[in-house]
């Protein structure tokens, strides 16, 4: 038997014509340099985002090239976003918070042909000048800056309008967009995103024990949109017809707040460090921001603090902790409220929204150790590993690697986790920063996640250094509230009823910040580099 279904491509531009012809009328708010708002609707962004279309076929564009774009999260960016693939072309949005170094890597290993760039980000460009070259460099002069030589300005390149522009053939397997990994543990490796897995990714990730994103939602794109395609928002937007509200360079907490509030954005999504700093200024000034009811805040990149979570809930805020990366385009995971929850004490019904929770749909996943998959106990550790259709499957330009995907298909993650009888999973840790003391295994997550339940800590990192009898052991680096004191004491006091004994952290820094990686996580390679062969305040000590 034959079946009937039609062969119908999943691509972008699907998602494209569907905000036009059912949503017009809904708005896309940008914040600009000046801290004014731009405002315009799906229907304005249609015409303009075809005029970029035309405006690329006119500059020699063929499917398949790539075009790159060097951006705050805004309109303009919004329009790269679909102008570029439903043209034929790939989208490669730059991470600019790489070292200009890497970006050019990243550029001429793509073999990007165009730039199109902000006036603000014109500076970060110039960099580049001589380690990467383009066929054409357009600037979207947001803040009015003169125009730098040899480039064109946005506006007059996509003048002309729409009327020529005809889709080309594009096949659902063709490439979408390429993003790059953040390169900490060598040079950035290309993930290329087909238009099927970003379409399945949109359909799966909007779902509603999901993101469970909707026409009555207003999306505020808080992650940066050169990370992991923003996290699949614009598409997912764009399907069912939500707000999308953009922040542009101001990603400060008093910012942010303030767009939640006039906008009345009833979700977002950002890694843990920007909530942190979220919840704190609305801990230091309760009742200032009318947000709206039901607030969702999708938290990615590094694991959410039990505490973090509860805080959010007093100011009835809903936390959705979810684990995803590049190579998963990147939601795999999220821990959305079910209601099996109702049955669970307070205490318990934590400790489940702590957890990274459930397989997505398409999506499979094991835990495995030394070669066998791990029982499902909550406690037997593994490296988490996955597989599907929006799961890549080879790096752009690089031969197969077997310390990335197994023999049988399967991507390893670099993840440590533990799964329980219910399916959920726990990250625990990656590979490369769990402590081994005395043979046996501590997280550096789960301990940083309780000593930040400490309310006088802002964040904490632990590391691992070498220790002469137990071969590693923790240390913690610690940054207090403003205003806010601890002891090292204190806060192995804090712990102590917590966690197993060999667990304590041998040694406490107490320091202004904690470098990050240009996605916001902790960067706990320079944190060895600092204090690893350094002293540092005892347990028993005063900082």
């Amino acid at each position: 038997m034959r079946a009937t279904m039609m062969d119908y491509p999943l691509t972008v531009v699907q998602l494209f014509e569907r905000a036009q012809r059912y949503f017009p009328h809904t708005e896309v708010v940008s914040r600009m340099p000046d801290k004014s708002l731009h405002r315009e609707t799906f229907g304005q962004f249609y015409h303009r985002t075809r005029s970029l279309g035309a405006a690329l076929a006119r500059a020699g564009l063929k499917k398949g090239d790539r075009v790159a774009t060097l951006m705050w999260n805004h309109y303009a960016h919004l329009e790269a976003y679909f102008g570029v693939p439903v043209s034929g072309g790939v989208l490669h949005t730059l991470n600019l918070r790489l070292h200009p170094d890497d970006i050019a890597y990243t550029i001429n290993d793509a073999a990007d042909r165009f730039l199109i760039v902000d006036d603000l980000l014109v500076p970060l460009y110039e960099q580049l000048r001589g380690k990467a070259n383009f066929e054409r460099v357009i600037v979207a002069r947001l803040s009015g800056k003169a125009l730098p030589a040899g480039c064109e300005d946005y506006e007059a390149f996509l003048a002309g309008g729409d009327a020529g522009f005809d889709y080309p053939a594009i096949d659902e397997r063709d490439p979408l967009g390429i993003c790059y990994t953040s390169g900490t543990t060598g040079r950035p490796r290309g993930v290329v995103y087909s238009h099927r897995s970003t379409v399945l990714h949109a359909l799966s990730s909007m779902l509603p024990d999901a993101y469970g994103i909707s026409r009555r939602d207003s999306i505020c794109m808080v992650a940066p949109m050169f990370h992991i395609n923003g996290w699949g928002l614009a598409f997912m937007a764009a399907a069912v017809g939500a707000k999308l509200v953009f922040p542009g360079p101001a990603l400060d907490a008093e910012s942010l707040l303030g767009l939640f509030e006039t906008e009345q954005v009833t979700f977002a999504g950002a890694v843990t460090t920007v909530w942190l700093g979220v919840l704190q200024l609305l801990e230091r000034e309760p009742g200032r921001w009318r947000l709206a009811p039901g607030l969702r805040l999708l938290i990615g990149g590094t694991a959410a603090p039990e505490s973090l979570i509860r805080a959010f809930d007093r100011f009835g805020v809903t936390v959705l902790h979810a684990w995803g990366m590049t190579e998963t385009s990147p939601l795999a995971t999220i821990s959305a409220p079910g209601p099996h929850l109702a049955a669970l004490d307070e205490q318990q019904r934590y400790a489940v929204r702590a957890k990274h929770g459930l397989a997505m749909p398409l999506v499979d996943l094991r835990v495995v150790a030394e070669g066998v998959e791990v029982p499902r106990d909550g406690k037997t550790m593994g490296e988490l590993q996955v597989r599907g259709p929006y799961i890549t499957g080879a790096y752009h330009n690089l031969a197969h690697d077997p310390e990335k995907f197994t023999e049988d298909g399967w991507l390893r993650t670099g993840d440590v986790a533990v799964i329980d009888a219910t399916g959920y999973i726990k990250l625990t840790d990656r590979i490369k920063d769990l402590i081994k003391s005395g043979g046996e295994w501590i997280s550096s997550v789960d301990l940083e996640n309780l000593i930040m339940a400490h309310p006088a800590v802002a964040e904490a990192a632990v590391i691992a250094v070498a220790h002469p009898k137990w071969g590693e052991r923790p240390l913690a680096v610690v940054v207090l509230k403003p205003g806010q004191s601890a002891s090292a004491e204190e806060l192995q006091k804090f712990l102590e009823p917590k966690v197993a004994k060999w667990w304590l952290p041998d040694r406490y820094v107490f320091a202004d910040s904690i470098p990050r990686t240009s996605t916001g996580k902790f960067l706990k390679s320079r944190l060895r580099e600092l204090y690893a062969g350094r002293p540092a305040e005892p347990a028993s000590g005063r900082p």
